[in-house]
């Protein structure tokens, strides 16, 4: 189902995203059911059934999806203008795709007013430029930051070169020590 305020609401989150260099896409958004409710302050939208996200450098999976959006207080409003973006929460099979950066978890929450993305439900990051990989029982994303943090948590990245002695390899002759005591001073 495609809804345009709905579309407004996730644009806002792809509006608050780290600047991308790539060409800006209209944020779509796919499901089999689809709820809109707006009251005096928010508008929340819940959308289920194989929920799917595309926008600018971003795809979102998963099963349900609750976005929450604020709105300017205008109670005789039926859609309210969108004033500025809430919170997101995906459940359910979450997957998030964004450039070399992959995300999987159970839960996804996006806050933007903190500044941050908190997975729960055994969350897997894995960032392929670098070959790293992160997992744990929760990880948090700090946009802008370049920082994750976890609780029971877990890094895997690419091997680090054998620092050790390589016993196959000749020792090269060591350098002549230094003199014991310098030689006298000549007058």
């Amino acid at each position: 189902m495609k809804t345009l305020p709905a579309l407004l609401c996730l644009g806002l989150l792809a509006a608050r995203l780290p600047a991308q260099s790539v060409e800006p896409a209209n944020t779509v958004i796919e499901s089999e059911q689809f709820d809109w409710r707006s009251a005096d302050t928010e508008t929340t939208s819940v959308f289920t059934g194989r929920v799917v996200v595309t926008a600018t450098n971003l795809r979102l999976s998963c099963d349900r999806l609750e976005i929450i959006a604020l709105r300017k207080a205008d109670p005789t409003a039926t859609i309210g203008k969108i004033e500025g973006f809430k919170s997101m929460v995906a459940t359910g099979n979450v997957r998030i795709i964004q450039g070399d950066r992959e995300a999987a978890c159970g839960r996804a929450e996006v806050l933007p007013g903190d500044n941050k993305i908190i997975l729960t439900g055994q969350p897997v990051v894995v960032d392929r430029s670098v070959n790293w990989t992160w997992t744990g029982d929760e990880l948090e994303m700090l946009r802008g930051e370049r920082q994750i943090r976890g609780k029971n948590a877990r890094f895997t990245g690419p091997p680090i070169k054998d620092l050790g002695v390589d016993l196959d390899k000749k020792l090269a002759p060591a350098n002549e020590p230094a003199p014991a005591t310098p030689p006298p001073a000549q007058p």
